[in-house]
């Protein structure tokens, strides 16, 4: 952990409220002595092999709703996806193609479902870039999935509706 501040640097403060983390106490004072010190910033591994992007480690934003630095656990489904839509704040629409098969005609037919997933500012995502989501407890209406990996969309030609099974 030598990436993390000792010292607290005023987090991005964009809303109206006063943004802080919960675990981490903005007005402490000087430890007298040697000390160690707690880290300015509340980082956490997320486990299942994923690994804390250094955006977050290294990041001054504040976001409840994010599974490295915010109080929310990833369990259940992990899944891959292309990004649809990231017209919303912090909220993005991912595209699963899958393939149904049909028993009459010994075929398959192309199905896709559309789901919203959190993306917290440690990731910057563009549409057609591919994300990995992890389950979540709901954090709204219809998000229950937070990106927890992203990989820069490799051909920029191909449609946002081309069907691509991972």
């Amino acid at each position: 952990m030598p990436r993390l501040a000792k010292e607290y640097v005023e987090c991005d403060q964009h809303e109206k409220a006063y943004q802080s983390q919960d675990a981490i106490f903005v007005a402490r004072k000087r430890v007298i002595g040697n000390r160690r010190q707690k880290p300015a910033r509340f980082v956490r591994a997320v486990g299942l092999g994923i690994k804390t992007p250094s955006t977050a480690i290294e990041g001054n934003y504040v976001d409840k709703k994010c599974p490295f630095t915010g109080n929310v656990s990833i369990r259940g489904r992990i899944l891959k996806g292309i990004v649809m839509s990231t017209k919303m704040k912090n909220t993005i629409i991912v595209r699963r193609d899958y393939l149904h098969y049909i028993t009459k005609y010994r075929r398959f037919e192309k199905r896709h479902k559309n789901l919203a997933a959190h993306c917290s500012p440690a990731f910057e995502v563009k549409e057609g870039d591919v994300v990995t989501v992890g389950q979540c407890r709901p954090l709204s209406k219809t998000v229950r999935f937070n990106v927890v990996a992203h990989e820069p969309a490799k051909n920029a030609s191909t449609g946002k509706k081309s069907f691509r099974v991972f």
